[in-house]
């Protein structure tokens, strides 16, 4: 006998860009499960740690939230260092048999980092100013680097445009944004 499978949740577009001493995670509102969108005011950019870090997920909301936790347990572990709490974070997510099973993304910033997060064990850091994940990341990244090339917007108007033009393309995103801006180091 087959199991009819549950719809595949589908949700977001989150994207880091860093510009003139500032970094702005902005994430679009959509959740859609199937060819149904079932919320369009989802808040998938969230600051941890008293504001000092910004972190947004894509993929489960409940996953989402639940590494939020995690992230910030370990920051709090490892006394508000973000590389090496996202570092541990990975590392668990990647060994632990229930965390294994989380389907999401993360990107994270202390303002001088940006991280991308995985349960397969990944940190990564972009060589440039943008990184983004989701349904409609790579259409985000596209968006905003021409933004950062051809324009003098600020890094808030760069990351919300990108998640304009990321939602005119992508059918899982949409164009109810929040954006959250910390100080950038660099």
């Amino acid at each position: 006998m087959a199991t009819e499978s549950l719809p595949k949740v589908r949700s977001t577009t989150v994207v880091g860009v860093r510009r003139k001493g500032r970094v702005v995670l902005a994430g679009d509102g959509q959740v859609s499960i199937g060819d149904s969108i079932v919320k369009s005011t989802a808040r998938k950019v969230r600051p941890l740690s008293d504001g000092s870090i910004l972190a947004g997920f894509a993929g489960s909301a409940a996953d989402g939230i639940a590494l939020f936790e995690k992230l910030e347990a370990k920051l709090k572990e490892y006394n508000q260092n973000l590389t090496r709490a996202a570092v541990e974070l990975a590392k668990d997510w990647r060994m632990d048999k229930v965390l294994r099973r989380l389907e999401a993304l993360l990107l994270v910033s202390d303002g001088e980092h940006i991280y991308l997060i995985s349960g397969t064990g990944d940190v990564l850091e972009p060589d440039g100013d943008v990184v983004a994940i989701g349904s409609g990341g790579n259409y985000a990244v596209a968006a905003a680097r021409a933004l950062l090339a051809h324009t003098d917007l600020d890094a808030r108007a760069v990351a919300e445009e990108a998640l304009r033009i990321a939602s005119d393309i992508c059918i899982y995103t949409n164009d109810e944004i929040t954006s959250l801006e910390i100080p950038s180091d660099g």
